[in-house]
């Protein structure tokens, strides 16, 4: 019997069987968050490479997570989204492990970076998985109509563990070392290993599956959207370190606590607002306001205006995804929604990849403020993006 045709569940139930799912997200999420505001500074001050190098530390696990979702998807429709998650917990053991060789490795630059890279190729590759797996499961064991609510708490999952993670991060790098942020990434996903052996997965639901591009095609105009509006976030997770050092400020990695708490304030209070007002007027209003974010990070004057910022961002950013996905979802045939959920998701990596790289050309040339002037600039062009599909769904 599917989750649909079971007896109706009350909400606090439906909550609890997603949270015990998105709960591997968290895990995930807490290891992506842990080494968030450490390794750009290692990077650019330990081993001495530039602040394009370090983007492309930060963009190789984000590259890694777009390469990676045709093969999530179509792992969590074929084989299950259990086994999906496993595969990517196993992932981050093993990124934890090269983290550690390569904070071992110092005195040798090249070598560090070169074993860094890979073990963030490994984590993103593990995120890729483990994210289209927890709200594939959620979907299928509490009902596609509970699609925004499936996405809403894996993101507070994703972004509260990031919350947690990056100043926790600071901490123990300046108690214990760099050396303790790999042997935390392996300790973490080895115990969520444990936890999840005897959790029972729902069925693979038969039917017809879409070929990846097919797919990919169908969810595209949507996916640009949440893309365009996504790079703030990718901006202000790889370079808000930087920036505030450039600015002579100290406290960074609370500004990304800021976002991530601002974040999950907005998914906890207007999750709902997406069934009430529908998935593009959450979506346009939600970009509006992480515009606003984003221009006041540009033109902070201080750490409080910095924080303000931040905050505005994480909470527009925080529905603009669920709000989008529910309408793109609706494309797909549910035999493939792990795979609509893949490429869905491939616009939000594409989004983080292309971050590191391109603003940190933006701050060679221009200087770190603007590179929130030019995610602004392109969260205005998402905006105008999904006003346009809105007409287009109502014509």
């Amino acid at each position: 019997m599917s989750a649909q045709q079971l007896p109706p569940q009350s909400s606090m139930a439906i909550t609890l069987q997603i949270v015990s799912i998105v709960f591997y997200t968290f895990v995930a999420f807490l290891c992506i968050g842990l080494p968030i505001a450490v390794l750009p500074g290692y990077v650019h001050e330990q081993l001495g490479f530039s602040a394009i190098v370090a983007g492309l530390v930060i963009g190789s696990q984000y590259l890694a997570t777009l390469l990676s979702r045709p093969m999530a998807g179509r792992m969590s429709d074929s084989i299950g989204t259990k086994r999906a998650i496993v595969f990517g917990l196993w992932g981050i053991v093993l990124s934890g492990l090269l983290t550690l060789i390569s904070t071992l490795m110092q005195n040798f630059p090249l070598a560090s970076l070169l074993i860094l890279i890979v073990g963030r190729l490994l984590l993103g590759v593990a995120q890729g998985l483990i994210g289209v797996g927890t709200i594939s499961w959620c979907m299928g064991q509490v009902g596609v109509e509970h699609t925004a609510r499936s996405i809403g708490w894996n993101g507070i999952a994703s972004y509260g563990a990031i919350a947690i993670g990056a100043p926790l991060g600071v901490v123990m790098v300046a108690d214990y070392g760099f050396a303790s942020l790999g042997i935390a990434l392996s300790a973490l996903a080895a115990g969520a290993l444990v936890l999840i052996r005897n959790k029972p997965s729902v069925p693979v639901v038969r039917g017809e599956r879409l070929p990846f591009w097919a797919v990919f095609g169908r969810i595209a105009p949507y996916g640009a959207s949440l893309s365009l509006a996504s790079i703030g976030y990718g901006t202000l997770t790889t370079f808000i370190t930087l920036y505030y050092l450039n600015r002579g400020w100290s406290g960074a990695a609370y500004c990304l606590t800021v976002f991530g708490v601002c974040f999950i304030l907005s998914r906890l209070l207007f999750i709902s607002a997406i069934s009430r007002f529908g998935g593009f007027n959450s979506a346009i209003a939600c970009m509006s306001i992480e515009t606003v974010g984003l221009v006041l990070l540009w033109l902070a004057p201080s750490t409080a205006f910095a924080l303000i910022g931040a905050g505005l961002a994480g909470f527009g950013l925080s529905l603009v995804y669920p709000a989008l996905g529910v309408e793109a979802i609706k494309q797909v045939p549910s035999s493939s929604r792990g795979s609509g959920l893949g490429a869905y998701a491939v616009f939000f990596d594409l989004a983080l990849a292309i971050a590191g790289p391109l603003m940190g050309a933006v701050a060679l040339n221009l200087g770190y403020a603007w590179i929130f002037f030019s995610a602004a600039l392109l969260s205005v062009i998402g905006l105008g993006l999904t006003v346009l599909l809105k007409r287009r769904a109502m014509g």
